[in-house]
Parts: C-alpha cells; sequence; structure tokens
C-alpha cells in the first residue's frame, strides 16, 4: 500500500487555509466568532498558518453540549478559530486519500454518496434477497481507541508533520478513547476506523450485499445460517481488532422491512422510520406557534418545510404528507411573507 509524505506543504498553504476558511464559515457568518474572525481576517489567517509551521498550534479546550435528537448524546464543541480552521485544511488534503481506501458501499461524510443513495442500494438488496443481518456498534465514536486509530493512519501517511497534527487532535480527548462527536476530524476518523471491517468483510469473506453508514450496517443474503455466522465472526473481529462491541445485532426476514437510514425498506416500497415520522410530526406542530411568537423568520420556516419535504420524497410518504398539513403550512408561511 502505497504511503503518502509531503503533504505538509499542502496543508499549510496560505491558499488551503483561506479556502478552509471558507468552508469552515459556511452557513455560519451570522454566528459571533465568525462574524468578530472577519474583522482583519487576513491578518488572523496569517496567525494561524504560522502556528502550524512553528508547531505551536495545539487543539484548544472542548466545551459541551447536550442534544436530544435525533437521540440524546453529548456533542463536543472547538472554537471557530484557530480549531475548525485547522481541521478544514487539514481535511482538504487528507480527505481525498482516505476516500480512496473506502468500499463502493460505504455511504458515509462521502461526495457522491449520502442516506438516499444508501436507501436505494439498501432497496436493490432486500428486493434480491431473503434474509439480513442488520448491526450497529455501543457508543461507537466514545469507544475509538487512540492508538489502533494512528496505527491505521500511518499505514497511509508517513508525512511527519500531517502525522504531527493528528496526533494532535487525536489526542486532545483524554483517556485513550473517543473522536469527539462534533469535530470535523472525527467523521471521517470514524469511517477510517470501519474500514478495517470493510476490509475485512470484502477481503477475507468476499462478502458483496454489504453496505455501512457510520456504525450502522447490513449484510444481505439468502442463507439465514450464513448470515448468523457472520454475526458472530464479526463480533470477534471488532473485539480483537477495534475494541469495539456490538450494540444491536439481528439476523432477520426482509419481508419485515429493513429499517436503515431513516426509512423502513420493504421490497415494493419504503417508509419513513416510525420515530422519525413521530419526530416530524412534532416539529411540524410547533412551526405555526413559533412564527406567531416571532421564534422563527417566515424564510426559516418555509426552509425547515422544503427540508422536510425533500426528505418525505424519498418515501411512501403520501398520508404523512397529508395528516400534517405542510401545504397549509407553506400557505401560512406566504401570508407572513406578505405582511
Amino acid at each position: 500500500m502505497k504511503r503518502h509524505g509531503n503533504l505538509w506543504r499542502e496543508i499549510v498553504s496560505e491558499e488551503n487555509i483561506t479556502v478552509a476558511c471558507d468552508r469552515a464559515s459556511k452557513g455560519k457568518k451570522k454566528m459571533k466568532s465568525v462574524a468578530a474572525f472577519s474583522q482583519n481576517r487576513e491578518e488572523k489567517l496569517c496567525e494561524i498558518r504560522q502556528s502550524l509551521l512553528s508547531k505551536s498550534f495545539t487543539t484548544s479546550r472542548y466545551q459541551t453540549k447536550f442534544i436530544v435528537e435525533p437521540k440524546p448524546r453529548q456533542i463536543f464543541i472547538l472554537p471557530f478559530a484557530p480549531d475548525r480552521i485547522v481541521q478544514h485544511a487539514l481535511m482538504s488534503v487528507v480527505e481525498p486519500i482516505w476516500d480512496r481506501l473506502m468500499i463502493h458501499d460505504s455511504y458515509a461524510c462521502r461526495k457522491g454518496k449520502g442516506q438516499h443513495r444508501g436507501s436505494l442500494r439498501t432497496m436493490e438488496f432486500v428486493r434480491k434477497y431473503k434474509y439480513c443481518l442488520k448491526a450497529d456498534i455501543s457508543k461507537f465514536y466514545p469507544s475509538i481507541d487512540h492508538e489502533i486509530l494512528l496505527k491505521i493512519i500511518k499505514r497511509k501517511i508517513k508525512c511527519p508533520d500531517t502525522l504531527w497534527l493528528l496526533d494532535n487532535i487525536i489526542h486532545s480527548f483524554p483517556g485513550g478513547k473517543n473522536t469527539p462527536i462534533g469535530n470535523y476530524t472525527s467523521q471521517w476518523f470514524g469511517n477510517l476506523y470501519l474500514n478495517e471491517l470493510d476490509q475485512y468483510l470484502k477481503h477475507t469473506f468476499k462478502v458483496g450485499p454489504y453496505l455501512r453508514y457510520c456504525d450502522d450496517f447490513c449484510i444481505f443474503s439468502d442463507d439465514k445460517k450464513w448470515l448468523q455466522e457472520m454475526k458472530a465472526i464479526i463480533a470477534d473481529f471488532l473485539h480483537r481488532e477495534l475494541k469495539l462491541k456490538y450494540s444491536f445485532a439481528e439476523v432477520f426476514p426482509v419481508s419485515q422491512g429493513v429499517d436503515f437510514l431513516g426509512y423502513r425498506h420493504f421490497k415494493k416500497h419504503i417508509l419513513l422510520r416510525k420515530r422519525t415520522a413521530k419526530r416530524v410530526k412534532a416539529k411540524l406542530n410547533k412551526l405555526p406557534g413559533m412564527l406567531a411568537r416571532g421564534e422563527i423568520s417566515a424564510q426559516k420556516m418555509q426552509s425547515t418545510l422544503a427540508s422536510i419535504k425533500g426528505w418525505m420524497k424519498w418515501a411512501c410518504t403520501r398520508n404523512l404528507y397529508l395528516s400534517v398539513k405542510i401545504d397549509e403550512l407553506e400557505a401560512l408561511c406566504g401570508a407572513a411573507q406578505v405582511l
């Protein structure tokens, strides 16, 4: 396997750091930290670049917050500057290298992939096979082992300066484990970590009908016994090689529907996951009151409705669409914009 060196010059180039700043600030320009940074931006970007060149950069202290949607979890937040800018500068160079390592049916965080493409691929397998092994990993991101992750990274990257920065980010969280949810790099650290499983299944067992999105994955087959055997084999590999374990793993007939990527996949149709539909209903029910109280603008409400409609169009949601009265909500937005 080819190992990449001489990446540092590209990472710390003025052009790359400027582009990284643009990407890190996309959709966030009204945030106080981003707006403040925009004053004397060039000077501040120069300071960030110099901190990398001199190796005086170190990952900042994390702030934390708890979210409940789509499920309860703790998010770790780094400052916009220098950390988010530095992480974007790093990933603009190493992401293409890592992306080429991925199997075709790895769908998280990758250009041209994503949940909807993964859902369409899932339907191909649901229509073709009788059984599915569906599994996910227990406390995945908090369980990622720093030394194992660095060992995986070093197989592909040999540039000492780039490894210094990666090591700084990885070890910014104490305890030897955890790639914090909220870091831009963590998405790709997780992808790279479980690519070890992907490659193991593809090369050792020649598994064809296999899909993964983050720490959720499915294998399809007409042989139920073989899937049960693979369930045990994967559990052993996860424990032995990656220090991970299942939170859920089940073999079942596809006729009962494959709940994956936010949708329930059947041979002839796709439905929204039940808890997703419930969450959508609750969110839509709150919007008129939020608009009336001035907690949300008509433009923001319209954007939310468009996003939800985009999500719903990938599934059979006519009854849900009618029950939540999206057309009436859009009319309410239009009336508010006129006023």
